[in-house]
């Protein structure tokens, strides 16, 4: 398959052989797994993948690949489209079976991946991803630190979270400008209404809206500007970014419990 990656859709082409074989091991597929593979692109890693198990999911947008991938893998489901609109119930639905979501996905498109995800994490056993060296460093950020941020609250909540092994840009073709990692996301079994998830979601976003300022500015300045967040029981002359998971748990049941009022 003689293709030139499409830079509108963040096409680098993992080609290296030892990576993609230490990603496999990391996944571990088995039959009966409800695996998902996000743009497998030239196949490079759904062949390994079909090497360990009989069948599983691709979620593919390039056109251009969709029909050799179907004659070159028979045990591969092809789903044509984008995976930010692909309804992740019903291909749970499918087996019945929580996902296991795994991919060299498009570094312009890390962050809406993570969040459907984590929207979803219901529906989620866990995730194998390569993703940006910067992006993974943020994930894992420890509180007061630069790269301590909304994916590291809302990753390290959802999810138990294992940075892999780092990858050299010369894996790919063409070469990012970047190092990569493999990162591997277990979601948690967490029972939170969706009311809580959603307003959880939306304060961590609004705290670290203006990362610079007070979090009594920060606030302000968000969706939730015209609450007085005095009486929540945090500290708002504080930063985002010095403030524990279980703060900003604080502060969405302060705005759940406001909103019954």
């Amino acid at each position: 398959m003689n293709l030139r990656p499409l830079k509108r859709f963040g096409q680098n082409y993992l080609t290296d052989p030892n990576i993609l074989k230490k990603i496999v091991a990391e996944i571990s597929p088995r039959d009966g797994d409800n695996l998902i593979e996000i743009g497998p692109g030239k196949g490079a890693l759904t062949g390994k993948l079909l090497e360990n198990i009989n069948s599983f999911i691709a979620i593919e947008i390039d056109k251009r690949v969709r029909e050799e991938l179907s004659g070159k893998f028979p045990g591969l489901k092809l789903i044509s489209g984008d995976f930010l609109k692909i309804d992740l119930q019903k291909l749970y639905s499918l087996k019945n079976k929580k996902l296991r979501v795994v991919g060299n996905i498009p570094y312009n498109i890390t962050s809406p991946i993570l969040f459907k995800m984590i929207v979803n994490n219901n529906l989620i056993h866990d995730s194998v991803l390569m993703v940006q060296h910067e992006v993974a460093k943020r994930i894992k950020g420890k509180k007061g630190t630069k790269d301590y941020g909304i994916l590291s609250v809302l990753l390290n909540f959802f999810a138990d979270v294992r940075i892999c092994f780092k990858v050299s840009p010369s894996s790919f073709y063409p070469k990012p400008k970047v190092d990569s990692a493999v990162i591997h996301l277990f979601f948690k079994e967490i029972e939170i209404m969706d009311e809580m998830k959603s307003l959880f979601i939306q304060v961590v976003k609004a705290s670290f809206g203006n990362r610079r300022k007070t979090l009594k500015n920060s606030l302000s300045n968000s969706i939730f500007g015209n609450i007085n967040f005095e009486d929540s029981g945090i500290d708002l002359t504080k930063r985002a970014e010095q403030l524990d998971i279980e703060d900003f748990l604080k502060l969405s049941e302060f705005l759940r419990n406001y909103n019954e009022k």
